[in-house]
């Protein structure tokens, strides 16, 4: 491995069918005042919302609410988010839902006693916190961001068509994550599905980079071998708790930041969908798989030995007799052929986006260097074109 690098995680995670179990004790440790947050409603058709009320309630909390985080939070819904925190002088913030429930809990807690405007600050400075920072703790009921051991809060704002992520540090983690794989049963399956792409995308963006000998690459592979097992038993049976267990235990390994240890990473495909999301509003990991094909067949020629490694590792492809192009389209071709298996959106089309949009998507696409070809402006709007 190349480079030097600092690693920690300060997020504790309750996995399993008793996790919830263990949320009493964490609540222990904080102050009377709970912000609650979670997003459309499912949590009280499947009776969640019942239970955390039940034991916030025996542990003597105050509970304010934050309802109807929307899958793409937006930076109207930040603030409110940190109005409600400052006026209930908020110890901890819960967040229940999936990743763009965490991500909202994370950019409230950075947000709410921020002096300037935070999207400001955060989103377009890219500023470090300064401020004083409301603890988090996540008890997730979907899979994919890997947002519930991580620092990512990813908002949205319409005004300016713009969607960004801002990775802070690991002062802003949850300080502990409710990880119960049976919470994850109800949701249908374009949302499931759309979760399973974004763990194999942020696999991928942290692989696709590099050309070391590097052990990342190695629990990579694993990583994406083992969703691609599960995945194809989820879309069957979405109630097998193996399949589903080992899907959210990957997810969470997928980004808490120990697979980028020791890579530059690309994060192109991200930065691109996130601005197909910022004009689409569309699920975000339906935004991914609908341009990735495209980029990796554009970028596979300046990365051809780690192409060729992935289609001989991960997708088992014979490489005897045969050119390193010729095997790493093979492994593209095998990935391509899985995407559709699972039912992923393949093309932008399908999520609304026009020929007209493209130069605007374009134009809203943040560049990352760490991957083996920096685009220019017009290769991604080229991309673009190839994946409508």
């Amino acid at each position: 491995m190349l480079g030097n690098f600092r690693y920690s995680n300060p997020t504790k995670l309750y996995f399993g069918k008793d996790s919830l179990d263990n949320l009493k004790g964490e609540l222990s440790a904080y102050g009377a005042n709970i912000l609650l947050v979670y997003g459309g409603g499912s949590i009280k058709k499947n009776g969640l919302y019942e239970d955390i009320l039940r034991i916030l309630s025996d542990c003597g909390k105050n509970v304010a609410e934050v309802s109807g985080v929307m899958p793409n939070p937006t930076v109207e819904k930040l603030y409110e988010g940190c109005k409600a925190a400052k006026e209930h002088q908020t110890d901890l913030i819960l967040a229940v839902g999936g990743g763009s429930v965490c991500d909202y809990a994370k950019a409230v807690s950075v947000s709410a006693y921020c002096e300037e405007d935070p999207w400001e600050k955060y989103y377009l400075r890219m500023e470090d916190v300064d401020n004083r920072i409301i603890p988090v703790g996540c008890i997730l009921t979907m899979v994919g961001t890997g947002s519930e051991m991580n620092g990512g809060a990813v908002i949205t704002n319409h005004e300016s068509k713009l969607k960004i992520g801002h990775v802070f540090g690991d002062n802003v983690f949850p300080k502990f994550s409710v990880l119960n794989p049976v919470y994850t049963f109800t949701l249908p399956k374009y949302q499931m599905t759309a979760g399973f792409y974004d763990i194999m995308s942020h696999i991928l963006e942290q692989y696709f980079s590099g050309t070391d000998d590097n052990t990342s690459d190695y629990i990579a592979e694993g990583l994406l071998k083992s969703l691609i097992h599960s995945t194809r038993i989820a879309v069957k049976d979405p109630e097998n708790y193996e399949a589903r267990s080992n899907i959210m235990w990957i997810a969470t390994w997928a980004l808490n930041t120990l697979i980028a240890q020791g890579k530059s990473t690309d994060w192109m495909v991200h930065m691109i969908g996130q601005a197909v999301g910022a004009y689409t509003d569309a699920t975000h990991g339906m935004t991914l798989s609908a341009v990735s094909m495209a980029y990796y067949r554009y970028i596979c020629p300046y990365g051809l030995d780690k192409f060729r490694r992935f289609a001989v590792n991960v997708w088992e492809v014979n490489p005897e007799g045969k050119t390193a192009e010729a095997v790493a389209e093979e492994g593209l071709i095998r990935m391509e052929s899985y995407m559709r298996d699972l039912g992923l959106v393949m093309n932008l089309s399908e999520l609304g986006v026009t020929q007209e949009m493209l130069p605007g998507i374009s134009e809203a696409t943040f560049f990352m260097n760490g991957g083996y070809k920096a685009l220019t402006r017009e290769e991604v709007l080229k991309i673009l074109q190839e994946s409508i």
